[in-house]
Parts: C-alpha cells; sequence; structure tokens
C-alpha cells in the first residue's frame, strides 16, 4: 500500500464522492433529457484541482488531484450505462415492476466486471497498444496547466473558453446551429456538427486511424445506404440495417480478436512466468534475497486473482438471482460483458467514444439467439453490459492520465471502485425517483425524457434486424484485427451517423494542413532547432485539442447542472 500514500487520501476521497454525487445526478438528467452524455472527466480533473487547493492551502500532489478526480468521474458512465437502457423497458410498458434494488444490483454487477476487467486490459491499452485515449491526455495536462499556469495555461484554459463559450452559445442559447452544411441525403444524416470536441477528437486521434474510421462510414452510408436503393437492391431502411449490423458485427469480432489474440496469451505468459519463478524459488540451491523478496509479490498477485474470479462470479450470481436471469444466462453474459469492454477501451482509446449503449446491445442479441429469456431480463443484460462498458471507458482514460503523471493505477482503481459503488447508488435512486415522478409515460420520443438511446434499445429487442450482416461483420472484424488492422474504427464509421465521422475527419485535415506549413517554416532552421521547434509544435497542438476537449465536456456538465436544478425546482 506504500506506492498509494499521499495519493489515495481521505480528504480526496471525501472531495470525490460529494463531486461524485453531483455529477451523477446530473448524468442521469442529461441522459434522459437530452440524449447525450459529455464526458466529465475534464470538468472532474478542474472541480479536484481547485477544491484541493482550497482545502489543502495548495499542499498537495498531482498524483492526489488525479486520483480524486478518478473517484468523481466514477458515477457519470454508470448513470449512462443506466439511463441508456433501462427506460427502454418503460416505453414497452415492461418496466412497472422494476425496482430500485434490482437498478442497484445491475449497476454494482457492471461495475464489478468494468473494472475487473480494465485491470486485465490497462498493460496492453496502455503499455502495449499506446493508445492515445484524448480524453485521458486531456485531463493530464489539464492539471499539469492548472497547477503550473503560465501560457502553457493560458493556451489550454483559452482553448477551454473558447469551447465553452461555444458550446455555451449552441447548447444552451441556441444562438449557434448544431448543424451546417446540410444536405437532404436519404437515409443520411450529412452534415458538419458544430463541436469543437469532435474537430479536436479527429485532430488527436491521428491520420491513418481517423482515415479508416471515415472509410467505414463512407462504405457504410453511402456505399449501402446511398447505393443499395439506387441500384434497387434494398429500401433504405433495409439499407440503414445492413449498415448498423455490418458495423456492429465489425466491432464484436474486433472485441473477440482482441481476447484471443492479445488479452488470452498476455495472460497465459504471466502465468507461465509466475509459475517458472515459482518452481525456481522451491530449489533448495541458489535461493538468493532477492528471489525471496518475490515471495510477498507472488502471493500478493494470486490473492489480486482470486479476489478478481470471486467479484466476477459474485457479479454473475447476484444477476442470476436479483434479476432473474437464467443461470447459464448470466454467466454468458458477465463473459460477453468482458468483450464488450474489451471493444469499448479501444474504441475510447482511439477516438473518445463509447457507444455502451451499442455493446449492450450487442450482447443482448447473443443472449436473444441462444436462450429463450423474457424481455425485461433482456434489458437488464444490456443495462450491466453497458455500464460495465461505460466504467470500463472511463477507467481506462483515467489510466492514460495517470501515466502521463506518473500516478500508481492502483490507487486509481481503488479510487474508481470508491466512485463506482458511490455512482451505482445514486444513479439507481436518481431514475427510481424521476419514474415514480413522472411516470412510464414521460419516457420515449417526444416526451418530457426523450431518451433516445434507451429507444433504440426498445426498438431492437426484438432481435438483430439483420443476422446475416451481422455475423458477416463479425468475421470480418475478428480476420481484419488479426492481421492488425484497425476493424473497430471500421466498423464504428459504419455504424455512427455520418456528420459525427465528417466532422472529426475535419479535424484531422485541419491537423494535416497545420502540420504541413509547420514544416515549410522548419526547412530553414538546423536540426537542433527543428528538433526544439518540433517538440513545442506537438506539445502547442495537444494542449490546444485538450482544451476544446474539455471546454465543452466542463459546460455540457455545466448546463446539465442547470437543467436538473431548474427541473428540482419546478
Amino acid at each position: 500500500m506504500q506506492e498509494i500514500r499521499g495519493q489515495l487520501t481521505m480528504r480526496g476521497i471525501a472531495i470525490g464522492c460529494a463531486g461524485c454525487v453531483l455529477i451523477t445526478a446530473s448524468s442521469v438528467y442529461v441522459a434522459l433529457k437530452m440524449g447525450a452524455l459529455p464526458w466529465p472527466i475534464i470538468f472532474a480533473a478542474l472541480l479536484a484541482l481547485f477544491a484541493l487547493k482550497a482545502v489543502s492551502g495548495g499542499r498537495f500532489t498531482l498524483n492526489e488531484a488525479n486520483v480524486t478526480h478518478t473517484v468523481m468521474s466514477s458515477g457519470a458512465m454508470v448513470a449512462g450505462g443506466l439511463a441508456f437502457t433501462i427506460p427502454g423497458a418503460w416505453m414497452l410498458g415492461l418496466g412497472e415492476g422494476i425496482s430500485t434494488a434490482q437498478l442497484l444490483v445491475t449497476a454494482l454487477a457492471g461495475s464489478v466486471i468494468g473494472l475487473v476487467a480494465s485491470i486485465a486490459f490497462r498493460r496492453h491499452f496502455i503499455e502495449g497498444a499506446k493508445l492515445e485515449y484524448p480524453l485521458g491526455q486531456a485531463a493530464a495536462e489539464t492539471l499539469k496547466a492548472g497547477d503550473a499556469g503560465g501560457r502553457t495555461g493560458v493556451k489550454l484554459f483559452g482553448a477551454m473558453g473558447f469551447a465553452a463559450l461555444w458550446s455555451l452559445l449552441r447548447d444552451g442559447l441556441k444562438l449557434i446551429p448544431s448543424m451546417v452544411a446540410q444536405l437532404p441525403i436519404p437515409g443520411v444524416v450529412f452534415g458538419i456538427y458544430a463541436s469543437p470536441m469532435m474537430l479536436a477528437v479527429g485532430f488527436l486521434v491521428g491520420t491513418g486511424a481517423m482515415a479508416v474510421w471515415f472509410a467505414g462510414a463512407v462504405i457504410g452510408s453511402f456505399g449501402i445506404v446511398v447505393g443499395a436503393p439506387a441500384l434497387g437492391l434494398a429500401s433504405v431502411d433495409i439499407a440503414q440495417q445492413v449498415a448498423s449490423c455490418l458495423g456492429m458485427g465489425c466491432m464484436m469480432g474486433c472485441g473477440i480478436a482482441v481476447i484471443v489474440r492479445d488479452i488470452i496469451p498476455l495472460g497465459v505468459r504471466t502465468i507461465a512466468r509466475k509459475a517458472g519463478q515459482a518452481v525456481r524459488l522451491n530449489e533448495p540451491l541458489g535461493l538468493t534475497a532477492a528471489a525471496c523478496a518475490t515471495r510477498p509479490q507472488m502471493r500478493a498477485a494470486a490473492c489480486s486473482s482470486g479476489v478478481a474470479i470471486l467479484a466476477i462470479a459474485c457479479a454473475a450470481v447476484a444477476a442470476w438471482l436479483a434479476l432473474d436471469l437464467p443461470l447459464g444466462v448470466s454467466v454468458l453474459t458477465v463473459a460477453c460483458a468482458f468483450v464488450a469492454c474489451a471493444m469499448s477501451a479501444q474504441s475510447v482509446g482511439q477516438t473518445s467514444i463509447d457507444p455502451m449503449e451499442i455493446f449492450g446491445l450487442i450482447v443482448l442479441f447473443l443472449v436473444a439467439v441462444v436462450a429463450n429469456v423474457a424481455d425485461m431480463q433482456l434489458f437488464f443484460v444490456a443495462a450491466l453490459v453497458a455500464v460495465a462498458c461505460g466504467l470500463s471507458g472511463d477507467v481506462m482514460n483515467d489510466f492514460k492520465a495517470g501515466a502521463v503523471l506518473g500516478t500508481s493505477p492502483r490507487a486509481q482503481w481503488v479510487g474508481q471502485g470508491i466512485g463506482a459503488v458511490v455512482g451505482s447508488i445514486v444513479a439507481a435512486l436518481t431514475i427510481s425517483a424521476l419514474f415514480q415522478a413522472y411516470g412510464p409515460d414521460a419516457f420515449g420520443p417526444g416526451k418530457e425524457f426523450v431518451s433516445a438511446q434507451a429507444s433504440v434499445v426498445a426498438t431492437m429487442i426484438a432481435g438483430v434486424p439483420n443476422m446475416t450482416a451481422f455475423l458477416i461483420g463479425a468475421a470480418a472484424g475478428f480476420a481484419l484485427y488479426l492481421v492488425r488492422f484497425p476493424a473497430m474504427m471500421l466498423g464504428l464509421g459504419m455504424y455512427l451517423p455520418f456528420y459525427m465521422s465528417l466532422t472529426a475527419f475535419l479535424g484531422v485535415a485541419v491537423k494535416g494542413v497545420v502540420d504541413l506549413i509547420h514544416r515549410r517554416r522548419m526547412a530553414d532552421l538546423s536540426e537542433d532547432e527543428r528538433a526544439a521547434r518540433d517538440r513545442a509544435y506537438s506539445d502547442t497542438g495537444l494542449i490546444l485539442a485538450s482544451g476544446l476537449l474539455g471546454g465543452e465536456s466542463v459546460m455540457g456538465i455545466i448546463l446539465a447542472m442547470i437543467v436538473s436544478a431548474s427541473a428540482l425546482i419546478g
């Protein structure tokens, strides 16, 4: 526990839990009301930084602030997992009997899976694949700039202020349109999303990954949704189903391939290494002090693995007993949730997008194919998986921030667990309170709470719209990942609305133009001067993009709080 001392503190936990309550309750409301959920990580980082400054008089470390904001942001994704799925049952008239206890069990079971999966995946995605995790980097830069001030702070908070003001004018005051350059293309939402955040995502993702993402969008939207009806092969509705199922299948196949190619071999190698150490330690000769010192580490590793297995088993049993899922279905859901968490970790790492309800739908479809499960229980399956994926994506963002700042992963993971428990309780109570206050008829398109994602789940609950396309996509995603092609990005592009992919692509296009201008300016400089300027240029780009990401996220949370407060007062 020595490594977490000074990072996971009582004051940090207290501040983090208080912020978690506030952010989770607001996240529930905004997810139901607006059909969207801004990442709270930047807002939580700023709130944690300034709260610690006020409480400690400036005597704290960035690692303590990082762990504190980890606690604070955890509940938002738990809230999203419930809000994006469960209200669909109310829309179909199935959810009258859903209890607060069942919502709590769903949230806690999903949180356990997400937490254990994040530990299993951290080394591969953070240290091995070195994925970008733009929001995690943004959080780290926010903490460093907020602590240091100076020109770095001016750049970061200037960009953050611009994005926050833009978001206020667009979403709060409705003075800026959300979409520009729209074209009336049947089946395709064509336009540019007026979002600094999406431009920054494209800027940070990079040219290669973004090219595959955008290629998927072009293939799905124009090759299938526009092309198939034009050739008389299918209607627009059928073409949309084919494109979305291909995209979902591709992401699912890629997630399975991550487990098969990367995670399982890593675990086997780790077990073999530990076994080899155990054999050496039991040799009567040559037993060194260094070797003896590894005994406690090995015992700790074995204990941690045992605790993780026990926690997962408890999650499966809780789903079986409290959610009325058949035991086999409960076990299958937990296993598939691990695969979905791998998909979530990779998607967030490359795009900062976590379509958690889609991962829940994918597992829901698989369960519906192999078992005869009541519709209400299928909503619980989707919610549990969505919570697991949402929390897993959030943890991986935090791990990336920790890698930049040198924070103990153990301290962050413990903090995330504390926040997940608090967030699960708050999210379950808030959703139940809203249901009791407004009734089931308040949820759905055109209602008090639009609940757009839950409406999709309700629409799709009857089964996969096109199983053939889904299976083809899954096989393609699996095969492509095995040959090291970024299949997740391809599938994501096929599934997401075209305007999001186009906006992110414009972000990387801006980066290309700026890079070209920079290279031309550096052409006449010496090698040493060029290297120094390149480092400064790279740092400035990261800081400005992080500010744009953070500003829109922060304003999204503030607007959510205002809406929540207004509803409570009214």
